[in-house]
């Protein structure tokens, strides 16, 4: 057992030697903060939907409880989200280099999430922290038709001599991404190659054709209770004719 430390605190010393050398040639390693003590490694509404999709399917089953304490240690370093790539530097026996390519949201699915939020969503604040209605939410987190990622969309390639198809490396950034949503939800859409802006500007063209088609609100109101005044007048009344002064003689 004391052996098993020994070699477990030598491998943590050398990871950490590896890491001062890498930052002194001017490497930034930054580690991803996971939250301690904590059930759910996510707490916002994009993030533990990325998680929850991430977990439906069975074929990443095995490898994802790894990758899953890896992040929990603080092995996954310098995470970013870029369109259709994730890339990490993990920290394994040694540090190993993790970038997954994720293949662009088809365009014909994208247009039908934006058709769908139609008039639902209320600004970008609402958007990005999730404050969506239950139909919206069912539509983006859909497995097959969402805005999340299939297994059949993610390709992995890590520096690591474990040759399946998902390491416990690839494993730790993927659920790395749940909890960098939770600060930055936006990168789903930058990830997915998709613009958030698209649900938003439709969801204000939908209700200014509303008012302009006769089926808002505001058209089938009684305008002159609203405002206060007549609208019945065809037209107002002409103002009275002003007195001619008369001459003195």
């Amino acid at each position: 057992m004391s052996w098993d430390y020994e070699e477990a605190q030598e491998r943590k010393e050398r990871l950490q030697r590896e890491i001062a050398k890498r930052q002194k040639r001017g490497e930034k390693f930054e580690a991803l903060p996971a939250p301690a003590g904590q059930k759910k490694l996510s707490t916002t509404f994009w993030g533990q939907a990325w998680c929850r999709n991430l977990e439906s399917y069975q074929v990443y089953e095995s490898r994802l409880p790894r990758g899953r304490s890896y992040l929990r240690q603080g092995k996954v370093y310098n995470l970013e989200i870029e369109p259709g790539k994730l890339s990490a530097v993990v920290a394994g026996s040694e540090l190993y280099d993790s970038i997954i390519t994720i293949q662009p949201l088809p365009k014909k699915q994208w247009q039908q999430i934006v058709e769908s939020s139609s008039g639902q969503v209320g600004s970008m604040l609402d958007l990005l922290a999730g404050k969506l209605g239950d139909g919206l939410m069912k539509v983006l987190t859909d497995p097959d038709h969402g805005l999340f990622p299939k297994p059949k969309e993610i390709h992995f390639n890590c520096s690591c001599p474990d040759h399946a198809d998902m390491c416990k490396h690839v494993s730790a950034v993927l659920y790395g991404v749940g909890v960098l949503l939770d600060t930055k939800p936006e990168l789903l859409f930058t990830l997915r190659g998709v613009d958030q802006a698209e649900m938003l500007s439709n969801a204000s063209s939908a209700a200014i054709s509303d008012l302009s088609t006769g089926d808002g609100d505001l058209a089938s109101a009684d305008l002159s209770s609203i405002f206060g005044i007549d609208l019945s007048m065809d037209v107002l009344p002409e103002p009275p004719a002003k007195k001619k002064r008369s001459k003195k003689g």
